[in-house]
């Protein structure tokens, strides 16, 4: 239990927030302007890099350890103390993930209006959870989502589904956030990636192994500042640079008018092609409108399902600041999503300026990190070098560099726009900064939601309900640091894109949990053997339809009815089924990424990202059905339902230290 002392130094703490991220701030913004100085008199642009990578992770470790306890509820919930306005800066940390920072707006670069459906849905899913989900498991006043699983449904069966589900969507989405750490190390360290992942993970476990959620929220306030900062400056230096005025979103449509005219003088000079050029402003170019849609409502399910995120809103002091919350993390939050196609825009359209059309000759050393690491190709070949480039480009008959002759991955794009641009590399540095805020904040909350559940929910609950706190916490770090290792060795692999991870995780979250969520709030009907249904049934079927198109398309196919998705145009994905199945490897049991059958199948049109859409609805189906089949609750469990559906009031469940 907390000493009066403990909880005066917590409470000074608390009141002194505003000065402390004011100073941290500052110094932050006056570091920058050191690399910058030092930039222009000649320090190495190698230095530069290690000095911001290894100096914001310093000042996250050094918030890490100050902020470590051996109290429960400061390890769990940071004792419930954190005001509104931090908690949603904090949330927006922890949602802002690698997939915000570094893929959406490559996403939106590589599909343009397509691209928006990622924004939509995962702006719009903090709406349910403020209307829907936030404010009621606050009221609740447990530490994690299985914990009312478990009391709602009746025991510690749904509690374990509720912590496999858990598990798989947050171990597949700290996945890719650890992932982005490596992207953002193997590129400014200078090392492999397959070490990078893991210099990143010491990062990760430093910020919470020692002070769990408290560490964590601390720690991601820090992380947001950094994040907002360098994801704001490259296109407020650009929009003022291009366009004089430095509010990019102002200059965005000048931006995309820019970027038309180009498109239509890349066709007319031979630089582009109809088959390769996508139109920016044009639909339908990549998503079929059933799966724009369906990947909207995904993201956006699946946001008010994320254990990482509803845990959040367990550390406010109240229901009411809880509320307050959610609005305050759709602000902070808003102010990078407002930027995202602002930013693919202008990155976009320095591509255009400074590489289409250029002779090969005049490739700027910078691209050829990236094309070591496989990520930027020139006339189909690693822009590894510049000998590579011009003797690729030579092959296939051409000396300037045409719109279908450079590629470059997704996850690139917002950490080399300010390269592309020809900005000073401190600002290179800062978006590698922000970029690693980004990913370190999101991985530290999903290190933390399944350590917690594997360790409070597994452990404790359902193992040794007698251990005392100093071995249940010992348990919970231990925890974190074999699911950070695990992670951080099926990052090394690169199963797939950081956003393609980050989808599934949602669908997953999607099928598993919301429809127990919501019918245990808001149905008091809602029964044991429902919930249990629902869960087993929706992230199942969700979970097997992933799996199964992605790694075992050809069963599919063979087995489960399965046909070829279809392009926005209506043309199938695979032109001849029969021929793809006759292939040798059409029935491999675990098929690699570019398999020609991966993730090109599946059932009524819909992509394994939108896995959920098929799984929720079972989930709900199975959970209304069985409920109606089955004895209803008792009658004080009913009257629990109503009490956390008010809005307001003391809180009904309160764990022990």
């Amino acid at each position: 239990m907390a000493t009066p002392a403990d909880t005066s130094g917590a409470d000074s703490f608390i009141k002194n927030l505003g000065k402390i991220y004011g100073l941290y701030a500052g110094g932050f913004l006056a570091f920058v302007v050191f690399l910058a100085i030092l930039e222009q008199v000649g320090v190495p642009n190698k230095i530069l890099g290690y000095l911001f990578v290894f100096f914001t992770i310093a000042v996250y470790a050094i918030i890490g350890v100050l902020s470590r306890t051996a109290q429960v509820s400061e390890y769990y919930v940071a004792g419930r103390r954190v005001p509104a306005f931090y908690n949603g800066m904090a949330t927006g940390a922890d949602w802002m993930s690698a997939a915000s920072f570094v893929g959406m707006a490559g996403t939106l670069f590589l599909l343009g209006y397509d691209g928006l459906a990622w924004v939509l849905g995962w702006t719009g899913g903090f709406v349910l959870v403020s209307v829907l989900i936030g404010p009621y498991l606050r009221k609740f006043g447990a530490y994690t989502v299985p914990d009312f699983m478990s009391f709602r449904f009746g025991g510690n069966f749904a509690r374990f589904l509720a912590v496999i589900v858990l598990v798989a969507c947050s171990f597949t989405y700290v996945t890719a956030q650890i992932f982005g750490t490596g992207l953002i190390a193997s590129r400014f360290l200078g090392m492999q990636f397959e070490v990078a992942v893991f210099v990143g993970l010491v990062g990760i476990l430093l910020c919470s192994m020692l002070g769990g959620m408290r560490a964590v929220t601390w720690t991601q306030i820090a992380q947001y500042i950094v994040l907002i900062v360098a994801y704001l400056a490259p296109i407020v230096i650009l929009s003022t640079k291009i366009y004089g005025i430095p509010i990019p979103q102002l200059t965005y449509g000048q931006a995309i008018a820019d970027i038309t005219a180009r498109e239509g003088q890349f066709l007319k000079d031979g630089l582009a092609t109809v088959a390769n050029l996508k139109p920016h402003i044009q639909p339908w170019t990549t998503y079929t409108p059933l799966n724009f849609f369906a990947i909207i409502f995904c993201m956006m399910v699946g946001t008010a399902s994320l254990p990482h995120i509803l845990m959040r809103y367990f550390t406010t002091p109240s229901v009411r600041e809880a509320r307050q919350s959610v609005a305050w993390s759709l602000l902070f939050i808003f102010l990078l999503y407002f930027s995202a196609p602002a930013y693919a825009a202008f990155s976009k359209l320095e591509v255009y300026t400074n590489i289409i059309g250029r002779d090969v000759s005049q490739i700027r050393p910078w691209m050829f990190t990236w094309g070591e690491l496989g990520l930027i190709q020139v006339c189909g070949k690693n822009a590894a070098s510049l000998q590579a480039v011009i003797d690729a480009c030579k092959a296939v008959g051409t000396g300037v560099v045409r719109l279908q002759d450079f590629v470059i991955n997704t996850d690139v794009i917002v950490l080399s726009t300010p390269e592309i641009a020809g900005l000073p590399y401190v600002i290179s540095g800062l978006v590698a900064a922000g970029g690693l805020a980004a990913a370190l904040s999101t991985a530290d909350g999903l290190l933390l939601a399944i350590a917690n559940a594997l360790s409070h929910d597994v452990y404790y609950k359902m193992i040794d309900p007698n251990a005392p706190t100093v071995k249940r916490l010992t348990v919970a770090r231990i925890l974190l640091v074999v699911v950070a290792i695990a992670a951080a060795a099926t990052a090394a692999t690169r199963p797939a894109d950081i956003l393609a991870m980050v989808g599934w995780a949602f669908s997953l979250a999607m099928a598993g949990n919301f429809p127990a969520l919501i019918m245990g709030v808001w149905w008091k009907r809602a029964t044991t053997p429902g919930a249990i249904a629902g869960i087993i049934g929706g992230f199942g079927i969700a979970i097997f339809y992933l799996v199964c198109t992605r790694y075992f398309p050809g069963y599919g196919v063979a087995y489960f009815g399965m046909s070829s998705l279809t392009n926005p145009a209506g043309a199938p994905l695979i032109a001849d089924m029969a021929k793809a199945m006759a292939a040798p490897n059409a029935m491999d049991t675990w098929v690699t990424l570019a398999h020609p059958l991966a993730s090109k199948v599946g059932w009524f049109g819909l992509t394994n990202i939108a896995a959920g859409l098929i799984g929720m609805p079972v989930g709900f189906a199975l959970i209304y059905v069985v409920s109606l089949m089955t004895k209803e609750p008792s009658k004080e469990l009913q009257a629990f339902v109503d009490e956390i559906r008010k809005p307001r009031g003391r809180t009904v469940m309160q764990e022990k230290d």
